[in-house]
C-alpha cells in the first residue's frame, strides 16, 4: 500500500511549525509534498497556496496543509481556487467539523495563534476525520466550487 501524499507549504511565519508537521506527517505513515518555502526569509503567502492549489489540482496529492503567521491570509488566498476548501482551525472541534460538515481538504493554521501540541492534535483529527457526506452538507458543499 502506497502512503498517502499530503502537499504541505507556508510562508516565513509558518515555517518553523511546517517543518514540525512535516515531521509528524512522515511519523504517521503519509508521504509529505513539501513545496516551500525553504526558510524564515520574508516570502509572499499567496504564493504558496497557489503551489499547493496547483498539486492538488494536477493529482500530486489529494489534501493539503498550509501555515501563515495567522492563517487568515493564506485561507484566503487558497480558497481563491475553486477546487479548495482550505479551513482555518484553531483546535481538534473545528478541524473535525470542516471535514465532517464541509469536506475541508485543505488545512489552514497560524503558528503565531496555535501552539505546537494543538497544531498537531488538530492535524491528526483533520486526517483521521472523514465527510459525514448526506444530502444537507453534499448539496451545501457542492455549491462552494460553483
Amino acid at each position: 500500500m502506497t502512503a498517502e501524499t499530503i502537499a504541505i507549504a507556508s510562508d516565513h511565519a509558518g515555517f518553523a511549525l511546517k517543518q514540525v508537521l512535516k515531521d509528524r506527517l512522515q511519523k504517521d505513515g503519509f508521504q509529505p509534498l513539501d513545496l516551500g518555502t525553504d526558510g524564515p526569509q520574508s516570502v509572499d503567502y499567496p504564493d504558496f497556496a497557489d503551489k499547493l492549489a496547483a498539486a492538488l489540482k494536477d493529482g500530486r496529492a489529494r489534501r493539503g496543509v498550509l501555515v501563515c503567521g495567522t492563517g487568515i491570509g493564506i485561507s484566503i488566498a487558497a480558497n481563491r481556487h475553486r477546487h479548495l476548501r482550505a479551513a482555518l482551525c484553531h483546535d481538534t472541534s473545528s478541524a473535525r467539523l470542516a471535514r465532517q460538515h464541509n469536506d475541508a481538504n485543505v488545512l489552514a493554521l497560524g503558528a503565531r495563534l496555535i501552539g505546537e501540541e494543538a497544531a498537531l492534535d488538530t492535524l491528526q483529527a483533520f486526517l483521521t476525520t472523514g465527510f459525514d457526506g448526506g444530502e444537507r452538507h453534499e448539496r451545501r458543499v457542492g455549491k462552494l466550487g460553483q
